[in-house]
Protein backbone atom coordinates (compact mmCIF):
# COMPACT_ATOMS: atom_id res chain seq x y z
CA UNK A 1 0.00 0.00 0.00
CA UNK A 2 2.80 2.38 0.89
CA UNK A 3 4.68 1.59 -2.31
CA UNK A 4 1.56 2.31 -4.36
CA UNK A 5 0.45 5.34 -2.35
CA UNK A 6 -2.81 3.65 -1.38
CA UNK A 7 -4.87 4.41 1.69
CA UNK A 8 -7.24 2.06 3.51
CA UNK A 9 -10.48 3.37 1.97
CA UNK A 10 -9.50 3.26 -1.73
CA UNK A 11 -7.97 -0.20 -1.37
CA UNK A 12 -10.91 -1.63 0.55
CA UNK A 13 -13.27 -0.21 -2.08
CA UNK A 14 -11.20 -1.63 -4.96
CA UNK A 15 -11.06 -5.04 -3.27
CA UNK A 16 -14.70 -5.01 -2.13
CA UNK A 17 -13.71 -5.49 1.50
CA UNK A 18 -14.54 -3.64 4.71
CA UNK A 19 -12.19 -0.75 5.46
CA UNK A 20 -11.75 -1.94 9.05
CA UNK A 21 -10.56 -5.34 7.83
CA UNK A 22 -7.93 -3.79 5.55
CA UNK A 23 -6.81 -1.47 8.35
CA UNK A 24 -6.53 -4.28 10.91
CA UNK A 25 -4.72 -6.53 8.45
CA UNK A 26 -2.21 -3.79 7.68
CA UNK A 27 -1.57 -3.23 11.38
CA UNK A 28 -1.20 -6.94 12.08
CA UNK A 29 -4.35 -7.05 14.23
CA UNK A 30 -6.31 -9.33 11.89
CA UNK A 31 -5.72 -13.01 11.25
CA UNK A 32 -4.64 -14.21 7.83
CA UNK A 33 -7.38 -13.47 5.29
CA UNK A 34 -9.59 -16.13 3.79
CA UNK A 35 -8.57 -17.22 0.31
CA UNK A 36 -11.42 -15.25 -1.27
CA UNK A 37 -10.28 -12.07 0.51
CA UNK A 38 -6.65 -12.71 -0.39
CA UNK A 39 -7.63 -13.08 -4.05
CA UNK A 40 -9.44 -9.72 -3.96
CA UNK A 41 -6.49 -8.00 -2.28
CA UNK A 42 -4.06 -9.56 -4.75
CA UNK A 43 -6.09 -8.29 -7.71
CA UNK A 44 -6.43 -4.81 -6.23
CA UNK A 45 -2.69 -4.59 -5.47
CA UNK A 46 -1.51 -6.41 -8.61
CA UNK A 47 0.27 -9.00 -6.47
CA UNK A 48 0.14 -12.79 -6.25
CA UNK A 49 -2.10 -14.50 -3.70
CA UNK A 50 1.05 -16.13 -2.26
CA UNK A 51 2.58 -12.70 -1.65
CA UNK A 52 -0.57 -11.52 0.13
CA UNK A 53 -0.59 -14.58 2.39
CA UNK A 54 3.13 -14.19 3.16
CA UNK A 55 2.62 -10.57 4.19
CA UNK A 56 -0.39 -11.49 6.30
CA UNK A 57 1.62 -14.23 8.03
CA UNK A 58 4.40 -11.78 8.85
CA UNK A 59 6.82 -13.01 6.17
CA UNK A 60 7.00 -10.08 3.76
CA UNK A 61 10.44 -10.95 2.41
CA UNK A 62 8.76 -12.73 -0.53
CA UNK A 63 11.23 -15.60 -0.17
CA UNK A 64 9.11 -18.69 -0.59
CA UNK A 65 10.12 -21.92 1.11
CA UNK A 66 9.18 -25.60 1.04
CA UNK A 67 9.50 -27.95 4.00
CA UNK A 68 11.46 -31.18 3.66
CA UNK A 69 8.98 -33.88 4.69
CA UNK A 70 11.61 -36.52 5.39
CA UNK A 71 13.69 -39.08 3.52
CA UNK A 72 12.87 -41.52 0.77
CA UNK A 73 14.87 -44.59 -0.14
CA UNK A 74 16.52 -45.20 -3.46
CA UNK A 75 18.31 -48.40 -2.49
CA UNK A 76 17.90 -48.35 1.27
CA UNK A 77 14.61 -49.25 2.92
CA UNK A 78 13.40 -46.07 4.56
CA UNK A 79 10.12 -45.72 6.50
CA UNK A 80 8.33 -43.10 4.46
CA UNK A 81 8.63 -39.49 5.62
CA UNK A 82 9.32 -40.42 9.23
CA UNK A 83 11.94 -37.77 9.87
CA UNK A 84 9.71 -34.78 10.65
CA UNK A 85 6.18 -33.91 11.61
CA UNK A 86 4.19 -32.43 8.73
CA UNK A 87 5.56 -28.98 7.89
CA UNK A 88 8.16 -29.09 10.69
CA UNK A 89 11.10 -30.20 8.59
CA UNK A 90 13.96 -27.96 7.48
CA UNK A 91 12.93 -25.31 4.99
CA UNK A 92 14.53 -24.92 1.58
CA UNK A 93 14.12 -22.07 -0.86
CA UNK A 94 11.37 -22.74 -3.34
CA UNK A 95 13.00 -23.44 -6.71
CA UNK A 96 12.20 -21.09 -9.57
CA UNK A 97 9.23 -22.30 -11.57
CA UNK A 98 7.54 -24.02 -8.64
CA UNK A 99 4.97 -22.69 -6.21
CA UNK A 100 5.32 -23.82 -2.57
CA UNK A 101 1.62 -24.68 -2.36
CA UNK A 102 1.00 -28.40 -2.75
CA UNK A 103 4.68 -29.18 -3.33
CA UNK A 104 6.58 -31.60 -1.09
CA UNK A 105 10.35 -32.08 -0.84
CA UNK A 106 12.06 -35.30 0.25
CA UNK A 107 15.72 -36.18 0.65
CA UNK A 108 17.14 -39.19 -1.20
CA UNK A 109 18.82 -41.86 0.93
CA UNK A 110 20.76 -44.62 -0.80
CA UNK A 111 22.43 -45.04 -4.18
CA UNK A 112 20.13 -47.17 -6.34
CA UNK A 113 19.30 -44.18 -8.56
CA UNK A 114 22.92 -43.25 -9.27
CA UNK A 115 23.99 -41.49 -11.39
CA UNK A 116 20.60 -39.75 -11.79
CA UNK A 117 19.78 -39.12 -8.12
CA UNK A 118 22.40 -39.24 -5.38
CA UNK A 119 22.29 -39.64 -1.62
CA UNK A 120 21.37 -36.26 -0.11
CA UNK A 121 19.67 -34.84 -3.22
CA UNK A 122 16.22 -33.29 -2.91
CA UNK A 123 13.21 -34.31 -4.98
CA UNK A 124 10.12 -32.12 -5.32
CA UNK A 125 6.72 -33.59 -6.15
CA UNK A 126 3.00 -33.01 -5.68
CA UNK A 127 0.31 -35.58 -4.99
CA UNK A 128 -3.00 -35.39 -6.83
CA UNK A 129 -4.75 -37.98 -4.73
CA UNK A 130 -4.09 -39.05 -1.15
CA UNK A 131 -3.95 -42.77 -1.90
CA UNK A 132 -3.64 -43.42 -5.60
CA UNK A 133 -1.31 -44.40 -8.40
CA UNK A 134 -2.52 -42.30 -11.35
CA UNK A 135 -2.18 -43.96 -14.75
CA UNK A 136 -0.19 -40.97 -16.02
CA UNK A 137 2.75 -41.74 -13.70
CA UNK A 138 3.32 -45.25 -15.09
CA UNK A 139 6.74 -45.32 -16.73
CA UNK A 140 7.93 -42.19 -14.92
CA UNK A 141 10.34 -41.57 -12.06
CA UNK A 142 8.22 -41.27 -8.94
CA UNK A 143 8.27 -40.87 -5.21
CA UNK A 144 6.05 -43.63 -3.85
CA UNK A 145 5.00 -45.48 -0.71
CA UNK A 146 4.59 -49.25 -0.65
CA UNK A 147 2.06 -51.26 1.33
CA UNK A 148 4.58 -51.67 4.18
CA UNK A 149 4.97 -47.90 4.59
CA UNK A 150 8.39 -47.72 2.94
CA UNK A 151 9.20 -44.72 0.78
CA UNK A 152 11.01 -45.13 -2.53
CA UNK A 153 12.14 -43.17 -5.53
CA UNK A 154 11.91 -45.49 -8.53
CA UNK A 155 10.60 -45.74 -12.05
CA UNK A 156 7.07 -47.14 -11.68
CA UNK A 157 5.87 -49.72 -14.19
CA UNK A 158 2.70 -51.78 -14.35
CA UNK A 159 3.02 -55.18 -12.66
CA UNK A 160 1.96 -58.60 -13.89
CA UNK A 161 -1.48 -58.27 -12.29
CA UNK A 162 -3.86 -55.35 -11.70
CA UNK A 163 -2.94 -53.43 -8.55
CA UNK A 164 0.70 -54.55 -8.63
CA UNK A 165 3.68 -52.50 -9.77
CA UNK A 166 7.33 -52.96 -10.66
CA UNK A 167 9.73 -50.45 -9.09
CA UNK A 168 12.76 -50.09 -11.34
CA UNK A 169 16.12 -48.72 -10.20
CA UNK A 170 18.09 -46.61 -12.66
CA UNK A 171 21.36 -47.94 -11.28
CA UNK A 172 21.97 -51.27 -13.11
CA UNK A 173 23.70 -52.70 -10.03
CA UNK A 174 20.77 -52.05 -7.68
CA UNK A 175 17.81 -54.31 -6.97
CA UNK A 176 14.43 -53.84 -8.59
CA UNK A 177 11.19 -54.57 -6.75
CA UNK A 178 8.72 -56.74 -8.62
CA UNK A 179 4.92 -56.99 -8.31
CA UNK A 180 4.50 -54.92 -5.18
CA UNK A 181 1.47 -53.01 -3.95
CA UNK A 182 1.68 -49.24 -3.67
CA UNK A 183 -0.34 -46.86 -1.50
CA UNK A 184 0.47 -43.96 -3.82
CA UNK A 185 2.95 -42.68 -6.37
CA UNK A 186 3.71 -39.13 -7.53
CA UNK A 187 5.89 -37.97 -10.40
CA UNK A 188 9.13 -36.21 -9.51
CA UNK A 189 8.61 -32.62 -10.61
CA UNK A 190 12.13 -31.37 -9.95
CA UNK A 191 15.49 -32.72 -8.80
CA UNK A 192 18.01 -30.61 -6.86
CA UNK A 193 21.53 -31.99 -6.34
CA UNK A 194 22.56 -31.70 -2.71
CA UNK A 195 25.23 -29.08 -3.44
CA UNK A 196 22.53 -26.73 -4.80
CA UNK A 197 20.17 -27.12 -1.85
CA UNK A 198 19.77 -23.84 0.05
CA UNK A 199 18.30 -24.49 3.48
CA UNK A 200 16.71 -21.52 5.19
Amino acid sequence: MEARGLRDAPLSEAAGLHQSFVRDLKRGKATSPKLSSAVRLAQALDMSVEDIMNWADGQPDSRQTIAIAGKVGAGAQVPVFDAYEKGDGPQVECPAGLTPHGIVAVEVEGDSMEPVYSDGDLLFYSRNGHDSVPSEVIGLRCVCEDADGMGWVKQVKAGDEPGLFHLISLNPGANNIWNTKLKWAAQVRLHWPRDLVRKV
